[in-house]
């Protein structure tokens, strides 16, 4: 009898690396944007799609804000078409990150969620900025 993990079985390996491709297409971590940002190469924006309030408070270095409710086509033209863009909002409780990519996407424009958003920035021990850095 099998147990509560095997019960189901394990994906092919096959499907499982097409899924975890996928995944990684779709997202990345606040290790990764951290890298990036100490040396290894930025190549992509970072959006925080928080209020300009919460972003004022504390936000991830690096990062500009633009609540998803202001990526505009006429907005989003200030950067060239094939941009990446990586987006955060609060956290795993939020879903604005998720409105933010939606948003980007529909505009015909690439992007990544950062998962963990800021929980995630600060359960990694990474430090923020409180300086008032918002696009308008």
């Amino acid at each position: 009898m099998p147990g509560p993990v095997s019960e189901i079985p394990a994906a092919a390996p096959d499907l499982a690396a097409a899924h975890y491709a996928a995944k990684l297409a779709f997202e990345t971590d606040c290790s990764d944007v951290h890298a990036a940002f100490a040396g290894a190469k930025v190549d992509f924006v970072l959006l925080d799609v928080r209020s300009p309030a919460l972003f004022a408070q504390s936000h991830v270095p690096g990062a500009i804000n633009l609540p998803h409710g202001k990526m505009t086509a006429h907005r989003m033209s200030e950067w060239a078409r094939d941009t990446l863009f990586v987006v955060y909002c609060a956290g795993p409780h939020c879903n604005g990150a998720d409105k933010a990519a939606l948003r980007l996407a529909r505009l015909g424009l690439r992007a990544k969620l950062m998962i963990g958003g800021m929980t995630g920035w600060a359960d990694e021990g990474f430090g923020f900025e409180s300086e008032a850095v918002a696009a308008e």
